[in-house]
């Protein structure tokens, strides 16, 4: 584990933007939306749309995998 973000482009509702996070994550997110069948730039839209303007999406992101994963211990 490196602990370093990688920047990663998705697109969110046809406009591309990029994202930081750390490997972990990353796979972490794939594998989630893996999970629910989903493209990751679904999932990533899904949760844009539903963040606090005041997060940034990549703590978003890192929450929503954190709660993901408390929820199905």
């Amino acid at each position: 584990m490196t602990g370093r973000p990688v920047k990663r482009s998705l697109t969110l509702q046809g406009h591309r933007t990029s994202v930081s996070l750390e490997d972990e994550f990353w796979q972490a997110f794939r594998d989630i939306a893996r999970n629910k069948d989903i493209p990751i730039n679904v999932l990533a839209a899904n949760i844009d749309a539903e963040r606090d303007p005041e997060t940034g999406l990549a703590s978003a992101i890192r929450v929503f995998i954190l709660n993901w994963y408390r929820q199905t211990e």
